[in-house]
């Protein structure tokens, strides 16, 4: 029983650890890219969060501190679902 315990315990740790290399290397590439995508903004701080959200779900940023979103179509095409305008900067 205790060899059991072990093994599922060893297991959902490197499975863990796994996700987590993931997520910590796609925030590296987002933080990269929207940082320079928003540093013209005049709210920088709101098209960070808008620019992250959108980058962590398309896993692409458009280049260039404005338009340029046909570079990536899933990044351009998203929409807030109370206004359903665009929310990605």
């Amino acid at each position: 029983m205790k060899i059991l315990s072990f093994t599922l315990a060893l297991i959902l740790l490197l499975l863990t650890s796994s996700y987590l290399q993931s997520t910590m290397a796609a925030s590296d590439f987002c933080n990269s890219k929207c940082n320079g995508r928003c540093s013209a903004a005049g709210k920088t701080q709101r098209c960070m969060r808008y620019c992250l959200m959108c980058c962590q779900e398309c896993k692409c940023v458009p280049s260039g501190t404005y338009g340029n979103k046909d570079e990536c179509p899933c990044y351009r095409d998203k929409v807030s679902p109370i206004t359903k305008r665009a929310k990605c900067p």
